[in-house]
């Protein structure tokens, strides 16, 4: 039996070093299925974690008398694993539409980003999925991931610090509150905010997708930003 195939025996076996030097070994193999489904409204490390347990699930299920390639088994049950939790246990839960309209938007502009060779505005966006601004911004927001509250923008701004939150990871009704009040903005302060601070954009960026002047992104910013803190009656 080679070297591989003992350290996942022992894996099986319970042995927990065997299992932790098992996953730093397949940590390819595991990044590799990952990579998939990135870009869903889930944190790519939170993907990676539920990776490894696809992928340590894989290891107490592999029946060695077969002669199959570990990896071919493996590699199922970790797919498994994401998307069962995408499907069902996301902190918020969204209906299967947004679900297929967020899978539609990513892959038009990952498509538009590489025929454009730039960030695709919104007009461009929606003109491509047919969607209307306000669709592309409720998908967005229903599928961003919660622990982006203190997501950096490229200017090192987080909305925790713009909001002047002490902790708002202490609790999900805080999470979901701000969602609700981001979603009460007019349009292009809502989506002036959910660039810059769940997309980490900076206000050029912003501005480019936007299709408007870099003042123009400063002030929606402030207006929003104005608005979200009375909302909250800081």
């Amino acid at each position: 039996m080679s070297g591989a195939m003992e350290l996942l025996r022992a894996a099986q076996e319970g042995d927990r070093d065997a299992c932790e030097q098992a996953v730093i070994e397949n940590n390819g193999l595991i990044w590799s299925v990952v990579r998939r489904y990135c870009g869903r409204g889930v944190d790519p490390e939170d993907l990676y974690q539920l990776g490894c347990l696809g992928f340590l699930k894989a290891i107490q299920g592999f029946d060695f008398s077969y002669g199959t390639c570990f990896s071919t088994y493996a590699v199922p049950k970790i797919a498994g694993e994401i998307r069962r939790f995408l499907r069902d246990d996301g902190a918020v839960k969204v209906g299967r539409s947004i679900r297929e309209q967020a899978q539609t938007l990513y892959t038009v502009r990952e498509r538009l980003r590489h025929q454009l060779g730039r960030e695709p505005v919104l007009s461009e966006l929606a003109e491509a999925t047919g969607m209307t601004a306000e669709d592309i911004a409720q998908v967005e927001l229903a599928t961003d991931a919660p622990e982006s509250l203190q997501r950096e923008t490229a200017d090192g701004l987080t909305l925790e610090g713009m909001l002047g939150t002490e902790a708002p990871e202490e609790g999900l009704v805080e999470r979901i509150a701000l969602r609700e009040a981001i979603d009460q903005l007019p349009e292009k302060e809502r989506m002036t905010i959910l660039l810059r601070y769940f997309r980490g954009m900076t206000q050029e960026q912003t501005a480019r997708v936007l299709g408007v002047s870099q003042v123009q992104i400063s002030r929606l910013e402030h207006r929003g930003l104005k608005r979200l803190r009375e909302s909250f009656e800081i």
